[in-house]
């Protein structure tokens, strides 16, 4: 079974849709409303915790017919088997992608199987206080070296799952800023702090950097023996692990077939079965893997993730959207969106087909938001009386964990108020100048989940990432490489050798020679 390379602008749909925008782009929501009192129910998914509503959206029963016609045209069902049969869908590194894997408990491959018995068993000892340290101290916080995926996915979930976390705190130390290093251990004692580096192979330049500043630090104190006691590592580089003073057996491994941002659900996750114990990083799986289930068996009109693709192909190539809000109503989840950033906008920031040809349609969204009432405080003046159409997101919980009902009811309130505003603004109202007409017609979608429980976190997470992928699909683009990531770690070794030597002559551009010289 080959991977699907469908040029979606040669397709019959696609062309359809540029029909059909003409005859929508004027269209008003306020009107679609008005005209189909069970406009809401036709357009909104049931499906375990979750209610997604997605009826304020610039859409019609044709739209939805047209976009799913586009989704069989490019192969979409053929791709989604392609995936999670392994095959090597990321053809340009030559790698499956194999994420999904290390959270179907049903079929765990036996090394992923064994490597979560060994979180298991590891992080058990951190917690109980079993783990000693070099002065015989039990550990009390936790420190992830990291960058990328190895840094925003155990950061954003063991921040988004504090309710549950257990007496040890999480420190996250990614930029290889000096000052951020410091200022993240300046505080700590070594004698009771565990440091996690996770670098599938121990070469990334950051993270190394940073966990060799906190080896030094460490031994301004303790000895070279004590680093085992205090340093573990997640990786697949065993020479360079053990160079650092790490033991063997405080290694845990990492896979090729799954990407950095799609990694927290690996070894990777080693700092969030620390933070808020295993059980509750093993339902963190479980939940992502009911929405792999939900997305590989049912039928795309019903489905969450195929359904939110559409739409963002539908805004960000026919109305020319550039950009997407996501607005969680959770402070918990303060860092979802960057977390976000990262596995959409460097999985689909691609301007080259899957056949080698470039690409003449708009690719990847930019993706932005905030959490809940701060944002209608900071950048929602943008998305209700800008010039840009912005599809936005509201993520929202139905219960508190606190079971504050009066905070709940107004944060609710809120959410779902700014929905409505963004639909109906001004429309069909006297105002009495044009300083505060809204226009209204901003799509929305809603996100209505019972509660954030790790279950539901990981399902909200996996949602995306499908989410992603069937984008990807669409627009004929290789979803999980990354070479532009590649070019400035390059050029950054030459311009490090010219800081280090005060030698620009092999710096070649005038710019970047200036600045040098005035170092």
């Amino acid at each position: 079974m080959a991977f699907p390379k469908v040029n979606p602008t040669q397709t019959e749909a696609w062309k359809l849709l540029s029909t059909h925008f003409s005859e929508m782009k004027d269209v008003k929501m306020q009107d679609l409303f008005s005209e189909n009192p069970s406009r809401a129910q036709r357009f909104s998914i049931t499906w375990n915790d979750f209610f997604v509503d997605y009826s304020k959206n610039r859409i019609t029963e044709k739209t939805q017919k047209l976009l799913l016609q586009l989704a069989e045209e490019v192969q979409l069902k053929e791709a989604i088997e392609a995936q999670l049969s392994g095959l090597h869908i990321n053809e340009t590194e030559n790698r499956a992608v194999g994420h999904t894997q290390l959270r179907n408990f049903k079929k765990l491959p036996k090394e992923v199987a064994e490597a979560l018995q060994k979180m298991k068993s590891f992080s058990e000892e951190i917690i109980s206080g079993t783990w000693k340290g070099y002065t015989g101290k039990s550990i009390t916080h936790i420190v992830n070296i990291g960058i990328g995926g190895s840094d925003l996915g155990p950061d954003m979930v063991c921040e988004a799952l504090r309710y549950y976390k257990n007496q040890l705190e999480a420190r996250f130390v990614s930029n290889v800023d000096g000052d951020h290093v410091m200022e993240s251990i300046k505080d700590l004692d070594r004698e009771t702090t565990l440091f996690v580096i996770v670098s599938k192979t121990f070469t990334t330049q950051e993270t190394l950097t940073n966990a060799q500043t906190i080896r030094n630090w460490f031994l301004e104190k303790a000895s070279e023996k004590d680093v085992a006691k205090h340093f573990v590592a997640v990786s697949t580089n065993l020479e360079a692990v053990s160079n650092f003073g790490i033991a063997s057996q405080n290694m845990f491994p990492m896979w090729d077939w799954v990407g950095g941002r799609f990694s927290l659900w690996s070894t990777v996750g080693l700092s969030i079965a620390c933070a808020v114990g295993y059980q509750n990083f093993e339902d963190v799986l479980k939940g992502a893997h009911e929405m792999d289930i939900h997305f590989k068996d049912t039928p795309f009109q019903d489905n969450i993730p195929v359904t939110l693709a559409l739409l963002s192909v539908w805004y960000n190539n026919f109305f020319k959207s550039e950009s997407e809000c996501i607005v969680p109503y959770s402070q918990y989840l303060n860092k979802l969106v960057a977390y976000l950033q990262q596995g959409i906008m460097e999985s689909n920031g691609k301007s080259v087909d899957r056949n080698g040809n470039p690409i003449d349609y708009q690719t990847g969204t930019i993706v932005w938001g905030s959490t809940g009432t701060n944002a209608q405080h900071a950048f929602f003046q943008l998305i209700h009386q800008g010039t840009k159409l912005i599809p936005t997101d509201f993520i929202a919980f139905e219960e508190s964990l606190y079971g504050n009902k009066d905070h709940q009811n107004k944060l609710l309130a809120n959410c779902f108020a700014q929905t409505e505003a963004l639909l109906q603004g001004t429309y069909g109202s006297e105002v009495e100048n044009n300083f505060k007409v809204f226009e209204g017609n901003k799509p929305t979608n809603t996100l209505l989940v019972k509660k954030l429980t790790p279950k539901s976190l990981g399902s909200l997470i996996a949602m995306y990432e499908h989410k992603l992928f069937v984008q990807g699909v669409i627009w004929n683009i290789f979803s999980y490489d990354q070479w532009g990531v590649e070019l400035g770690k390059k050029l950054a070794k030459g311009t490090l050798y010219a800081i280090e030597n005060k030698n620009v002559t092999q710096i070649y551009n005038s710019s970047t020679k200036q600045l040098l010289k005035k170092l």
